[in-house]
C-alpha cells in the first residue's frame, strides 16, 4: 500500500506567530492561505493552522514512556535518520525549548528510535522521530 499524506487542521490564537514558527523554524513550505488559515507542507503532509478568535491554548497532559513524561496529545512525523539529526541540530542551534530533548528511546529494544518533543507557540506538542531500521516502526 502506498502511503498517502495525512491532513491535520489545528486551531491557533496567533496566526502570524504560528506561521513564522512552522515556516521559519520547521522550514515547512507555505501553501494556500487566507487571513484566517494557512496551509503548510508538513514534511509531505498537509497541516493547516486556523486562527480561532478566543481560542485558549491548553496545557497537555503527560504519559510515562521509557522514563520520560510524554506530552499528549501530540503529532509529528517519522523522518529519515539523517533528516532527524539535521532537524535536531537546527533546533538546538535555534535554542528550542524541548519538552524531551533529542534522545534515543527504547535503546537496544524492539522499536528503538530517535525522538524529540517540543511545542509550537500555541502549546501544541510535536514529536519527531526516526528509526535506523524502519522495520522497527510497527514491530511488536
Amino acid at each position: 500500500m502506498q502511503i498517502q499524506p495525512f491532513h491535520l487542521a489545528i486551531p491557533v490564537q496567533d496566526l502570524e506567530k504560528c506561521r513564522i514558527f512552522y515556516r521559519d523554524t520547521l522550514n515547512c513550505e507555505e501553501g494556500r492561505s487566507t487571513e484566517q488559515w494557512v496551509d503548510f507542507n508538513f514534511f509531505g503532509h498537509q497541516l493547516v493552522i486556523h486562527q480561532k478568535e478566543g481560542y485558549i491554548p491548553t496545557e497537555s497532559v503527560t504519559n510515562p514512556v521509557d522514563g520520560h513524561d510524554v506530552p499528549v496529545p501530540h503529532f509529528g512525523v517519522v523522518l529519515t535518520w539523517e533528516d532527524w539529526h539535521s532537524l535536531a541540530d537546527r533546533l538546538k542551534a535555534a535554542n528550542t525549548k524541548f519538552e524531551i530533548a533529542p534522545c534515543i528511546r527504547f535503546k537496544g529494544k524492539v522499536g528503538e528510535q530517535a525522538t524529540m518533543f517540543f511545542k509550537d507557540p500555541e502549546n501544541n506538542a510535536l514529536e519527531f522521530k526516526a528509526f535506523q531500521d524502519m522495520n522497527q516502526l510497527f514491530a511488536k
